[in-house]
């Protein structure tokens, strides 16, 4: 007879790096910026069109600018996730929630990416792929090193754990 273990769901416990905030912040903060520019050179190039451009780069400023400042603080309160010895846990969003678990036994690959920005803030993303339609499970915002503890931990549970991953 096959025994079967039971797994108790909950939520993940580990929050983001603090500093996750700052770089949601800045990434917001130059997408916005991105966008006003452009507005404002077509302000400068098309006359006809200008107020409404500028009615347009007054609304894109104020609310990347809200943007900015309270999406990223909203993020930080309900991103979390876990590893535990069975799966990967993340859970995100506040509107639009999502929690992705990924067995131990599911896990085809683990990278780490780190763009420019969050290098300049010693983060990191850690991305558990399996063969989910879904697609991947991403860990945004940990700690530089310790997203590089993270996978090193994970490719050893994985290569451990019996299962064809797919």
């Amino acid at each position: 007879m096959t025994e079967t273990r039971t797994v108790r769901l909950r939520p993940p416990r580990n929050p983001v790096e603090r500093r996750a905030v700052t770089w949601w912040a800045v990434r917001a903060a130059a997408v916005t910026g991105a966008a006003a520019v452009v507005l404002a050179v077509l302000a400068l190039l098309i006359g006809p069109l200008r107020p409404w451009l500028l009615a347009a780069l007054v609304l894109v400023v104020l609310g990347g600018a809200a943007y900015a400042v309270v999406v990223p603080r909203i993020r930080y309160q309900v991103h979390r996730w876990e590893v535990t010895l069975d799966a990967v846990y993340a859970r995100r969003g506040w509107f639009l929630q999502q929690w992705r678990i990924a067995p131990m036994s599911r896990i085809q690959t683990v990278d780490t990416v780190r763009g420019p920005l969050e290098q300049r803030f010693r983060l990191a993303t850690v991305t558990v792929t399996t063969a989910s339609a879904k697609g991947p499970v991403r860990i945004d915002g940990l700690d530089h090193e310790r997203a590089e503890e993270l996978v090193r931990k994970l490719t050893a549970v994985t290569q451990a754990t019996d299962g064809d991953a797919t």
